[in-house]
């Protein structure tokens, strides 16, 4: 319990990351003081289940299904192929990252100015999914909003990440194949 409802700072447990990705969700949950690894591994498992090549509904790309706004502003070409795409786990991870670090900053000035209550990471984790403006206009997270539920989602796979939860002995963790997709959501087939 006293993970879950931690910083996500934790060290971050590697068997329970695939082991291609895990420098960098490591790195991801370097880039600022108010998000860690296990937040990063945590969000990738609720958006995605590790799905690589997710699309959703509202046309997020890839593993953290960043917006496809917030991809464009804040993904960059991380592996060095050439192109910058929601579909490169790598490019995705590390957008998904920047965009965290961004909201934790503006979160951080909202409770200082006292523009909004609630725990910091919660109220980041409420804006990556339901927007910085509407955590400002109800100054806070919305009571009933579907953020509640994203950020419960979030935080109860902290202790999974943080290496608290293990699998029973010989069996794998549950990231290590994807998770059904979402309704409305598709694998592209152009082999991306």
């Amino acid at each position: 319990m006293a993970v879950n409802s931690g910083d996500g700072r934790d060290e971050l447990y590697s068997p329970a990351v695939p082991q291609d990705l895990l420098t960098t969700v490591r790195d991801a949950g370097q880039l600022c003081s108010q998000i860690g690894p296990v937040v990063i591994a945590s969000q990738i498992q609720l958006e995605s289940g590790w799905n690589k090549k997710l699309v959703g509904t509202d046309g997020a790309e890839g593993i953290s299904q960043v917006p496809p706004d917030k991809f464009e502003e804040f993904g960059e070409d991380e592996n060095d192929n050439d192109k910058t795409s929601g579909l490169d786990p790598e490019d995705s991870i590390m957008a998904q990252g920047r965009y965290m670090c961004s909201l934790a900053k503006q979160i951080d000035t909202l409770l200082d100015t006292k523009q909004v209550k609630g725990d910091p990471l919660d109220l980041t984790l409420a804006a990556y999914d339901v927007g910085l403006d509407t955590i400002k206009e109800a100054k806070g997270i919305p009571d009933g909003s579907p953020a509640n539920g994203y950020v419960t989602g979030v935080r109860s796979s902290f202790a999974l990440y943080a290496g608290v939860m293990k699998p029973p002995e010989g069996e794998d963790y549950p990231t290590m194949s994807p998770a059904p997709m979402p309704s409305g959501s598709s694998i592209p087939t152009d082999g991306q």
